[in-house]
């Protein structure tokens, strides 16, 4: 009987967590109107901070060359690479491309470095024309991603808001259909940007990724010299900080950019722990919350905060329950008879599945050839593959109290 408290006490952390979810879920279906206004004048800046990305940056440097000339420009920020990487940049078209090489031991000190140092070469080189910074949007692509054709017409309007400082754009897997780890990692992401992130967009706590993060460069130029942090997650801290600034967060749903799924558990729970650490990090930033931003959306960045306790908490539950089980499997023996009825079974269903449902449903939407079972069979599997977070969790905890902070980047494939 020693396990039950702590069975109640996860059960309670899960309805109330879930409860909070499904309103965010009715939230999200909302429709977000656009201010109207011509955005003629904005110009955009892809920056890509590469190490090492001769496997995929062509692909991603054809895509924003294809964008309207006249409109935007790529900056390849080459942090010290020792493979083809500056090659690939110079052999693009220079008007379109440009290429900043940075040297050891200067390199190679996190992808924040290195956007700081691109966004410096901005301000101070002349590269601008002297554009006002409210009508210069930085966008950060990662080296492999690939930005869909009508990204600037779908996000431009959101910087009609003179408030706007930065919107975020949805995340697709390119490679999807590698595999069931593709598919789970394309679902994840549509998930988390076509409920929570949707959602956020009226309560004011919209989060940046660390990929198709567009940003007023006025509103970079509010956080300072450096805008990025030193942070593994370099983009939440970004997210939170603007908003602390006084700048709306979007979320744009029309357009995307699709990037390499990992096709190696290993390699995925390794990821997952870099960014399970980087949110132990951002707990510095309570703080500044709780004293800069309004209620509501305060209350929701530090829920979005706390997901590394509430995961580290859960993944208490799966043992318990197993513990449970044996417990009441062994009783039934020595009794002679079943101790448990129909609902001691269904209500863990209940738990743990219930969401399936709606991620089915939201996945669906964005991948119509789909069946409907099809969707509902996936959507049961990704509760299980949410199970990764409690491995890349607890890692990332030791890591935290082992102070243990470089990583090796994610390899491509």
């Amino acid at each position: 009987m020693t396990d039950e408290p702590l069975i109640w006490a996860s059960v309670a952390i899960i309805v109330m967590a879930g409860t909070y979810n499904f309103g965010l879920f009715l939230l999200s279906r909302r429709r977000l109107p656009h201010r109207s206004g011509s955005g003629e004048q904005r110009f955009y800046v892809f920056l890509l901070a590469c190490l090492n990305e001769e496997k995929v940056l062509a692909e991603s440097l054809a895509r924003i060359t294809a964008l309207p000339a006249g409109k935007c420009v790529a900056l390849v920020i080459d942090d010290a690479s020792d493979d083809r990487t500056a090659e690939i940049a110079r052999s693009a078209d220079p008007e379109r491309v440009w290429l900043h090489q940075r040297k050891l031991p200067g390199a190679r000190l996190g992808k924040g470095a290195a956007l700081n140092d691109g966004v410096r070469l901005l301000r101070a080189s002349g590269l601008l024309g002297g554009r006002d910074p409210d009508d210069v949007i930085v966008c950060v692509v990662d080296a492999d991603g690939r930005l869909d054709p009508h990204v600037i017409e779908a996000v431009d309007p959101f910087f009609n808001d003179p408030r706007t400082g930065a919107t975020q754009i949805g995340v697709r897997m390119y490679n999807r259909r590698a595999g069931l780890l593709a598919r789970m990692q394309d679902m994840e992401f549509v998930v988390y940007g076509d409920i929570f992130q949707s959602a956020r967009r009226f309560i004011g706590s919209v989060g940046m990724g660390g990929n198709g993060q567009f940003m007023r460069l006025s509103a970079l130029d509010s956080l300072g010299e450096a805008p990025w942090s030193d942070s593994l997650t370099e983009d939440l801290d970004l997210g939170v900080r603007l908003i602390a600034r006084g700048w709306t967060n979007q979320h744009c749903t029309t357009a995307a950019v699709s990037q390499q799924a990992v096709l190696d558990l290993r390699r995925l729970v390794r990821q997952r722990s870099r960014w399970f650490q980087g949110h132990l990090q951002s707990a510095n930033l309570v703080p500044l919350i709780l004293r800069e931003v309004p209620g509501r959306a305060a209350m929701d960045l530090i829920y979005h905060l706390s997901s590394p306790v509430l995961i580290l908490l859960t993944s208490l539950l799966p043992l318990s329950f197993l513990v449970a089980v044996l417990g009441t499997i062994a009783g039934s023996l020595q009794a002679g008879r079943p101790l448990v009825s129909t609902m001691w079974f269904l209500g863990p269903y209940l738990l743990s599945f219930t969401a399936a449902w709606i991620y089915g449903f939201v996945y669906r939407r964005r991948e119509s050839s789909l069946g409907t079972l099809h969707a509902v069979l996936l959507g049961h599997i990704f509760v299980i593959y949410g199970y990764i977070w409690f491995a890349a969790g607890w890692w990332g905890l030791w890591r935290a109290v082992t102070g243990k902070r470089t990583w090796l980047k994610t390899a491509r494939s």
